[in-house]
């Protein structure tokens, strides 16, 4: 589904990834973990064209990313749940949902907001209220139901969970688990290790821009210099 080789990206002067090399099959849940700053967003972004890379290959089943525009990028069938969400803030939650919605991979059961309100209950109890006016849990679940929407085959979160309370995090890792047995590939950063290593099939840690371990979930558990020296569990 995903394959990144020799992946280099830049900021200006200043080099962000050196070498970047990871693949995950169509269906699995991937994981990238690391301390802040390690080149995890960065990854992100270059993989969707949002920073551009200098150099590697981003391999999208069978298509090329690098030096794509991202609006192709997300055509080709990748929806992001950014860090931060970003949701518009001046449109209420329905809208937000249907603002970006497409099929363009032409899928027969297509991701629809009625849909996204089965996976996430709470959110039509609030249809109408503008983006602003939800609570970070509620603005993450739309992040993920707008992603959702543009019925994508891989999908991306960046700090799925990230300062959310503990019962919204279990909703939010409820609903990934339910989402990748609908054929969709999952790549997914977050710092709940216990609930990552949960669902994930494959755990790539990226330390000052290159992988350095991969492995199952179970392999990661087991270890423990791992988990010390990369993430300081």
């Amino acid at each position: 589904m995903l394959s990144i080789s020799g992946l280099t990206t830049h900021y200006g002067n200043s080099q962000a990834l050196f070498g970047i090399d990871l693949a995950f099959g169509s269906g699995q849940v991937a994981t990238l973990l690391g301390r802040n700053g390690m080149g995890k967003t960065t990854t992100i972004n270059s993989i969707m064209g949002i920073v551009r890379a200098s150099g590697g290959s981003v391999e999208f089943d069978g298509a090329e990313l690098v030096g794509m525009p991202s609006f192709k990028i997300a055509n080709l069938g990748i929806g992001l749940v950014p860090e931060g969400r970003q949701i518009f803030p001046n449109l209420s939650m329905r809208e937000n949902l249907i603002a970006t919605a497409s099929n363009h991979l032409g899928r027969p059961d297509p991701w629809t907001v009625d849909r996204v309100y089965e996976l996430f209950p709470e959110l039509a109890t609030r249809k109408s209220s503008m983006g602003n006016l939800l609570s970070g849990g509620e603005q993450q679940m739309l992040a993920i139901g707008r992603a959702l929407m543009t019925n994508p085959k891989l999908l991306i979160l960046d700090e799925a969970t990230e300062g959310l309370a503990p019962l919204v995090r279990q909703k939010i890792w409820t609903a990934l688990n339910q989402i990748r047995g609908q054929d969709m590939s999952i790549l997914v950063v977050d710092k709940n290790l216990t609930d990552l290593l949960k669902i994930a099939d494959v755990n790539f840690i990226i330390e000052r821009g290159q992988v350095v371990w991969s492995g199952d979930s179970e392999a990661l558990r087991k270890d423990r210099d791992a988990l010390h020296r990369y993430l300081g569990v």
